[in-house]
């Protein structure tokens, strides 16, 4: 290539590689791979894309627990000049193909799975199915073990013979390093084109964020857990490409549970944590019942951050009394690589926010005209800088409505105080709009937190003869409360405007979590519409 400026984000695990390879990387169970072992895995994995015919532009579909295959396959294909389009590993046959078509994937790399998750089965469906994707490759976790799908060859088999060294393909900062694909709560799901300069300056942001937190002057390597799915942007970007960017070891966990949780971060000295909202109100709700003591835990642990949704006050205050700690929420979205806000360590949190926007990065909220709006106010949150993404692959119309007024619309209903502070109100499509009035489901979720009975709340809107929508709140009852509708009903009217409080409530013993940890909205909705 001509072009003299170059950026591969495959160079965060070269540079390390080079300066010290023996450092651990790479964490799960017994296995300990070091940043040399990794990059020479990488470079292995580069050179057999490229004897299957993959190359500088194409793009290849990574469907993988968080496993030591997921970074040593994610980095071979960026190696090769490729695009990574990691795919939610609960993805049934029609999604898969769905995914595989609107990406344009030559090539399908699938982790076996589980008798309970048989993602190698539920690929081949959907390779089948999709008709357009050349190559399907199988992970075993035997490495030596044979192909669970016939005619198909394993990773192990392709790599094996292959050198461990590879000159990187020499990618422009502008090339597409990923397509993350949006939930698709608001129809298809859409593929985020995210550049290599768009993750990698925000590796290095949120790397630069946390260096105030983390003392660095031991010598001692840092260790990052990871239970976020390294298929979404948070887990991919926040944790796996920032810690191998600093250096530091990553632990990995297929899947969260808060017992094994709290045993990795013991066992392994986590200093560094990311999970959502739930996660944190399980490890509490695990601790409580159990009493397990998490001393040893609290000496190293320094660092947890929360994201993908507001964390409730009352969950944030529990947790960091707990474990001696000040939580550090954080905010965005795929589109935005993901980090666009967040609570510096120099500067003090403000309950209920998610603080502020990061460096190089303009955060703001505009009205339905695309006029901002004055601090204290409600509005749309839009976003612009290095991390916003190219656009919506293949849909140009939508990239265009997206970037109104040179602005990354992001559907979210937010308001910004005089000190650039933000906070969440609700996402636009999750607004109840109850005769004519906006009724915002996160103002009264966190509300209803704060009632000694409940555990945890999703508030959504049902469809309603005269009220067009109303208002229905999902309740989990702390272990051994006790709470009747006509009482729940009746505190929310003290709490909440005649317009607002919830007319039906559903007590249940939990809440349809999705494969990122959050509560799923969208199967609460489809419940009451009948849909799928």
């Amino acid at each position: 290539m001509d072009n003299p400026n170059t950026l591969n984000l495959a160079s965060v695990i070269e540079h390390q590689a080079r300066l010290k390879p023996e450092k651990e990387a790479v964490v799960w169970n017994d296995i300990r791979m070091t940043y040399g072992e990794l990059n020479g895995y990488a470079n292995r994995v580069a050179h057999a894309l490229n004897e299957l015919g993959i190359g500088y532009g194409d793009k290849v579909a990574l469907s993988c627990l968080n496993l030591p295959y997921f970074p040593m396959v994610y980095y071979g294909i960026l190696k090769a000049g490729a695009a990574v389009v990691p795919l939610n590993v609960l993805l049934k046959p029609r999604e898969i193909a769905y995914h595989l078509e609107d990406s344009d994937a030559k090539a399908l790399i699938v982790f076996e799975g589980t008798p309970e998750l048989p993602m190698a089965e539920m690929a081949k469906k959907g390779f089948d199915r999709a008709g357009t994707c050349e190559h399907l490759v199988v992970m075993t976790a035997d490495k030596m073990a044979p192909s669970p799908i016939e005619g198909h060859r394993t990773l192990t088999q392709l790599i094996f013979d292959k050198p461990d060294t590879y000159d990187t393909v020499a990618t422009k900062p502008e090339d597409t390093c990923a397509i993350l694909y949006t939930s698709g709560t608001t129809g298809q799901p859409k593929g985020a084109e995210l550049t290599h300069l768009n993750i990698y300056t925000n590796a290095s942001t949120t790397y630069n964020i946390h260096l105030p937190v983390l003392d660095f002057t031991t010598g001692e390597q840092m260790t990052c857990l990871i239970t976020l799915p390294l298929f979404h942007t948070t887990g991919q970007t926040v944790q796996m490409n920032t810690n191998m960017f600093a250096g530091n070891r990553i632990v990995l966990l297929p899947r969260f549970d808060p017992e094994a949780t709290l045993d990795a971060m013991e066992k392994e000295r986590v200093n560094f944590w990311v999970g959502v909202p739930t996660m944190y109100w399980a490890i509490l709700q695990y601790v409580k019942h159990t009493g397990r003591d998490v001393s040893k835990v609290k000496e190293f642990f320094k660092v947890p951050t929360s994201g993908g949704a507001p964390m409730p006050v009352e969950v944030m205050r529990e947790f960091s009394e707990m474990f001696g700690v000040r939580v550090l929420e954080g905010y965005g979205l795929s589109e935005t690589s993901p980090l666009a806000t967040f609570n510096h360590f120099d500067r003090p949190s403000k309950p209920g926010t998610v603080g502020q926007a990061i460096q190089g990065v303009d955060v703001r909220c505009f009205d339905e005209n695309d006029q901002e709006v004055p601090p204290g106010t409600r509005g749309e949150i839009v976003i612009r800088g290095p991390n916003v993404m190219k656009g919506y692959y293949k849909r140009p119309e939508a990239t265009a409505e997206a970037f109104r007024s040179g602005w990354f619309h992001s559907g979210d209903i937010g308001i910004i105080d005089e000190d650039g502070y933000v906070q969440i109100v609700d996402r636009t499509k999750d607004m109840i709009l109850r005769g004519g009035y906006n009724v915002y489901p996160r103002e009264l979720e966190e509300v209803i937190m704060t009632h000694p009975a409940v555990s945890l709340v999703a508030v959504i809107g049902v469809p309603d003869e005269k009220m067009g929508e109303e208002v229905k709140a999902y309740v989990v009852l702390n272990k051994g409360a006790e709470l009747t509708e006509e009482e729940f009903i009746a505190w929310c009217k003290e709490q909440f405007a005649a317009n607002k409080y919830p007319r039906y409530v559903e007590f249940r013993d939990e809440l349809p979590i999705g494969g990122t940890g959050k509560i799923h909205k969208l199967t609460l909705k489809n419940e009451v519409s009948g849909g799928g």
